[in-house]
């Protein structure tokens, strides 16, 4: 987190959209107009905004810069399956509820079922730090993966995103004094519910064509090769044509490449195909799906 924020706010740090095109540029992510111009409305306006798209295309790491170009917090809620709203919002802290019963007892104090419950005993989990949080800048809440909670968690949310609140039953409702600025991201393994998206601007987020995928690669390996950087962006494209359970990403990419530059390779062919396809490609399927188009045509499209 750097110092960029003291003494400003939202308006004077994003004025427009070129400033925070350039501040995530300044943080190594290379977003197109269209993303930043999403993330400015999310800022600006401001409204959470519904990053969806497929895995590895860098929806995870746009809040993660975001939240480094303005040096505010970043506060992530990773989502799963059976996640439960304690998990995200809080927890009583049961040992330290005990601990002053038993105290209680020892000195014949009487404790009320209320004082149990005060906010010295709350276990704060993601959602309720980022409602909390006491500013300047708002934080950066993401709620990454939204898509494999269940619709009941979905359904939690909304107190959060519509009015930047959450009730706690015993204490009341919590309102935020500097609202978080709300990032989800969904990689659509089923459909969000329609009052979620209502509540969220939406952005979806596509694979980046050659070159510009040659160029995020070079931000994270910049000792790679350039010859094997446009190499390796054309054969994930060329991949993704496949019928695959998983499609290679940016994130594969950029991991084939500081693999195959390890290895001291400075462009893509056949052989070094061979030995580092398994970093692409998770699915032992999919290797073989790939293996019948030949390692050539993985490398150079013959």
């Amino acid at each position: 987190m750097t110092d960029l924020a003291d003494g400003l706010d939202l308006t004077e740090l994003v004025p427009d959209i070129a400033t925070l095109h350039r501040g995530l540029d300044a943080t190594g992510y290379l977003a197109d107009e269209g993303l930043a111009t999403a993330l400015f409305c999310a800022v600006r306006l401001p409204q959470p905004l519904l990053l969806e798209g497929e895995a590895g295309v860098g929806k995870t790491q746009a809040a993660k810069s975001l939240a480094e170009f303005l040096g505010t917090r970043l506060i992530r809620l990773q989502c799963y399956d059976g996640i439960e709203a304690a998990e995200a919002l809080y927890e009583w802290n049961y040992p330290r509820q005990l601990l002053a019963i038993r105290l209680a007892e020892a000195t014949g104090t009487h404790v009320q079922e209320a004082d149990l419950f005060g906010r010295q005993y709350l276990v704060e989990r993601p959602l309720l730090q980022a409602v909390q949080h006491p500013g300047p800048l708002p934080a950066v809440l993401l709620i990454d993966e939204v898509d494999r909670a269940d619709e009941e968690f979905e359904a939690f949310l909304f107190e959060l995103l519509a009015e930047a609140a959450i009730t706690i039953p015993e204490i009341g409702t919590v309102r935020a004094a500097v609202p978080p600025l709300a990032l989800l991201t969904s990689n659509r393994t089923r459909d969000l519910h329609d009052a979620l998206k209502r509540r969220c601007l939406y952005h979806w987020i596509d694979y980046p064509d050659v070159g510009r995928a040659a160029a995020i690669i070079r931000r994270h390996v910049p000792s790679a090769a350039e010859d094997l950087t446009t190499g390796v962006a054309a054969a994930v494209q060329r991949l993704r044509s496949l019928d695959l359970q998983k499609p290679p990403g940016v994130a594969e990419a950029i991991d084939w490449v500081g693999a195959l530059t390890l290895l001291g390779a400075s462009r893509l062919d056949g052989a070094v195909v061979a030995g580092t396809l398994g970093s692409a490609l998770k699915y032992r399927e999919d290797m073989e799906v790939a293996a019948s188009r030949g390692v050539a045509w993985v490398a150079d499209g013959s």
